[in-house]
């Protein structure tokens, strides 16, 4: 039987792993790869320990982790899902763990373990990998696939697009005929400039509420002060949520924090219940609610309260201005910054021209597309790689079959 030809345009997440699934038997491969080294953004993610999955083991729940691309995801989760994930890269000897947040990674805490890995089985088929093969222009001819690059021509019987969403990939893929959901960011931090986070930074929150009035949106969790502004799982919810509706506003609008994350009233009953147990201790030194000592000076200073105050003689305003700055602070946001190094996009391949029983196009015969050229993308926490790895797993059991 005569062998096809794969060609595979992205060496990342979903590219690898497609390859890395696929019959060597069958087919020649060719991962092009733009860039100098493949699985990029592997090597960076969570901080270069790879945060490989997450440990959600029920399609219907883990697709709630997805902003675009939750419905369509659950057949997709059906065939292949985190725990899938993780039997995959144990029966090759990386022995991973889940973390307190349910995060999965690396036993090694190395993202090198899981690059390896990959590469290792990518090369143990004798497919080709090309770096620095940046691709210009893709043509379909009949049956066949050119792929036209900086370093050469390739001919292909099938092409898995894995590209990312780069604007010259998403340019490429409308160029053949698919419908474009314009990319905004996803995952991000936002820039406040306020007093009430000046010179913080590192300031973390256990738990926060945040809302934005304007697009009716609330969210809650870990919340952390950064150089620019407000970031933490609390903030990264509504960046990934609200993504589209964030770009329209152009990144300007209020955005109202409860520090504390419990409502003003039983914050009040807290403090006065303190100041009942402690009446001759000082402001400043009261250990009232669950936050750093210099954050709870900065509220005392916003309240025009003493440190050198006894409880006992903080008055109904004074304690009525201290719960407002922590429950009720209203701060306006100008801006964003990219969450980490993990840039992701909300936007790409328009949902409805996929086949997601096997991820092929609608509109392209033999042409497949997995990762984030697609219009679908998660909040933090290894949930955008588990799409990769769900979607590019499909693209290789179907194309085994041919």
């Amino acid at each position: 039987m005569k062998k096809k030809r794969i060609i595979i345009i992205g060496g990342g997440a979903a590219g690898f792993f497609c390859a890395a699934n696929l019959d060597e038997n069958k087919f020649y491969v060719t991962i092009l790869e733009q860039n100098t080294d493949v699985l990029q953004k592997v090597k960076i993610s969570g901080g270069g320990r790879c945060n490989v999955s997450h440990a959600c083991f029920d399609p219907k729940e883990l697709v709630q982790f997805y902003p675009r691309g939750n419905k369509e995801l659950l057949s997709v989760f059906h065939q292949f899902q985190s725990g899938d994930t993780m039997g995959w890269f144990e029966e090759r000897g990386v022995s991973l763990k889940i973390e307190n947040d349910n995060r999965i990674f690396p036993e090694s805490n190395s993202s090198q373990t899981i690059i390896d890995t990959m590469v290792n089985e990518v090369r143990s088929k004798n497919f080709d990998v090309k770096t620095q093969a940046v691709v210009l222009e893709i043509l379909k001819e009949e049956d066949i696939y050119t792929v036209k690059t900086s370093t050469g021509e390739y001919a292909a019987d099938f092409v898995v697009y894995a590209t990312g969403s780069s604007p010259k990939s998403l340019k490429l893929i409308k160029n053949l005929g698919h419908q474009i959901v314009e990319a905004v960011p996803s995952l991000f931090t936002f820039n406040i400039k306020n007093e009430t986070l000046k010179d913080l930074m590192g300031t973390s929150f256990p738990y926060a509420e945040v809302s934005i009035p304007k697009l009716k949106m609330e969210e809650s969790g870990p919340m952390l002060i950064t150089h620019w502004g407000l970031s933490g799982p609390a903030i990264l919810k509504i960046s990934a949520w609200k993504a589209r509706e964030l770009a329209d506003l152009k990144y300007q609008f209020d955005i109202h924090v409860n520090f504390l994350g419990i409502d003003l009233e039983d914050a009040e009953e807290i403090f006065k219940k303190f100041r009942q147990e402690n009446p001759k201790k000082s402001i400043g030194t009261s250990k009232v609610f669950d936050i750093t000592t210099r954050f709870w000076h900065r509220i005392l200073w916003l309240s025009k309260v003493d440190l050198e105050k006894n409880i006992s003689s903080i008055s109904s305003k004074e304690l009525q201005s201290i719960l407002h700055h922590l429950c009720k602070n209203v701060m306006q946001v100008s801006g964003k910054s990219t969450y980490k190094d993990e840039f992701v996009t909300a936007g790409g391949v328009e949902l409805k021209e996929i086949n997601f029983k096997n991820m092929s196009s609608k509109i392209l015969d033999n042409f497949y597309l997995a990762g984030e050229v697609l219009n679908i993308d998660a909040v933090t926490g290894g949930f955008n790689f588990q799409a990769c790895w769900s979607e590019a797993w499909i693209i290789a059991q179907d194309l085994n079959l041919k």
